[in-house]
């Protein structure tokens, strides 16, 4: 893993160390003031360089080109309010998949797998432990923004989401994030309404480059990928952790975001 990691910054294979310690205090410190935290350059330059273009190659004939209208909660119905309230106003997204049993010849599943990265992240947020995914579809993907191509507003389903940039576009696909939009208690429609019309004033912005881990709580916060410009796709891993093991998506949802499901008919 070191011809992956920069592990003389980032010490996970020792997490008992007190370089290590205190990594894991400052990125605690960072998650709760900022709702995530980054570490840069975590992957090595060259490994980076090494593992793109065999992604690259699989995108021009593999990947799924997930390209749909949807709400910010990605669900048709949602509780306590219509079909035509602002909160679930349509929006498009558009983007490319590899989902996790394309890339198992790449060095970015060895990194998703390795025990190590779990632990980390469980220390650092405070759980008990972290399970990969089962789902052999969703536990790991590859995805890539071309030319007017972008991720818009959502809520994830779980608690915090794992990225790793890979390739940065030169113009564009510039992450926004509007921090404690809603909380479990309150869903705060109006304020989601404002959201999607531009009307926020407490959206910010974050800018990442190849290599750097993002590790974001993104269930009550709202999210999005501005459209890239330029000849240059934005590629980012996402790496998906529970603390139950045993997770899967349904047939449904496999189909949604990968137009296929390993999930036999009932």
């Amino acid at each position: 893993m070191k011809n992956l990691i920069d592990l003389d910054r980032f010490p996970l294979h020792r997490l008992e160390s007190a370089r290590a310690e205190q990594l894991i205090e400052r990125c605690i410190d960072d998650l709760e003031s900022d709702g995530m935290f980054t570490l840069k350059g975590f992957v090595r330059s060259d490994a980076i360089t090494g593992l793109l273009p065999g992604l690259l190659q699989k995108f021009e004939t593999e990947a799924f080109t997930h390209s749909r209208e949807h709400n910010i909660y990605f669900r048709n119905d949602v509780d306590d309010i219509g079909p035509d309230h602002p909160a679930l106003a349509l929006q498009t997204t558009i983007n490319h998949t590899l989902c996790g049993d394309q890339i198992v010849d790449n060095p970015i599943i060895q990194i998703y797998r390795w025990p190590a990265l779990a632990a980390f992240l469980a220390r650092v947020m405070q759980k008990q432990n972290l399970y990969q995914m089962d789902d052999p579809l969703a536990c790991a993907n590859v995805m890539a923004y071309n030319r007017g191509e972008g991720l818009n507003w959502h809520f994830d389903r779980s608690e915090f989401t794992t990225t790793l940039l890979l390739q940065p576009p030169r113009e564009g696909g510039e992450f926004q994030y509007r921090q404690g939009l809603r909380t479990d208690q309150d869903p705060n429609y109006e304020g989601v309404a404002r959201l999607l019309h531009g009307e926020d004033p407490d959206v910010e912005s974050l800018r990442l480059g190849a290599g750097d881990l993002n590790v974001f709580r993104g269930k009550n916060t709202a999210h999005r990928v501005t459209s890239t410009a330029g000849d240059q796709a934005r590629v980012i891993a996402v790496f998906c952790y529970y603390e139950t093991p045993g997770k899967m998506f349904s047939a449904e949802e496999q189909q949604g975001f990968y137009g296929r499901t390993t999930i036999a008919a009932g």
